[in-house]
């Protein structure tokens, strides 16, 4: 899960990001309206996290001007301005939740766990990307530097969940859950398998690295740095 955090006061800033990583994010920072609106409308991000005053176009100026332009990621409000027309015009503007300064981390994480539940009812997404690496869900087609890569549907089923976790580490649990549908550990090597197997299809051909290891934990999908 992706979230995109638009805060000026870098304490703050720095409180909510390493907070949402913790909770396991995948977090961006941007420090003015103007970094905001480049970054809100070249990626795509689950969920945006912005405080209403900032340098540059305002957090209502930036809401406003991304949903003019269709990006429809839902918008949690953070403001020290906390009367009732205020919170209107931040919902009026296009946010979808508004969180008062000061406020608790649980609070906010427990916000952007409803406002994910929320946003599964419009519809799941079919094109997934990460770095180089694309995904088209209802065509079964994955695409890498311009190259088919040819799946096995479990194989097809690993990577799309390891997409949607994009910058997260998948435990091997979750893995048997999600992808195999088993509710306990059968002790087989089958992740060990088919894990190796898309190694081979998505990276061995590259001359970059996507799918990671993290030693002791699980998988984690996104380029090597």
């Amino acid at each position: 899960m992706r979230i995109l955090v638009v805060e000026d006061d870098l304490k703050t800033a720095s409180f909510v990001t390493k907070g949402l990583r913790e909770a396991g994010y995948v977090v961006d920072h941007a420090e003015d309206g103007t970094q905001a609106l480049e970054r809100a409308l070249s990626e795509t991000y689950d969920l945006m996290v912005i405080d209403r005053m900032l340098p540059g176009p305002n957090g209502i100026k930036v809401v406003e001007t991304i949903r003019s332009e269709g990006v429809e990621s839902p918008v949690l409000f953070l403001s020290a301005l906390g009367d009732v027309e205020d919170r209107v015009e931040g919902l009026k503007a296009g946010g979808d939740d508004y969180l008062v300064k000061p406020f608790a981390l649980s609070e906010l994480l427990a916000r952007l766990e409803a406002l994910t539940r929320r946003g599964r009812g419009q519809g799941e997404v079919t094109q997934l990307s990460v770095g180089d690496l694309e995904m088209d869900i209802l065509a079964r087609k994955v695409i890498r530097q311009g190259q088919r890569v040819y799946l096995h549907p479990r194989e097809f089923k690993l990577l799309e969940y390891l997409m949607r976790h994009a910058g997260q580490v998948v435990t091997r649990t979750m893995l048997l859950e999600n992808v195999w549908e088993y509710h306990f550990d059968p002790q087989t090597n089958v992740i060990d398998v088919h894990i190796s197997r898309l190694r081979q299809k998505i990276d061995k051909p590259f001359d970059t690295t996507i799918l990671q290891t993290v030693r002791g934990a699980g998988y984690k999908l996104e380029l090597a740095s």
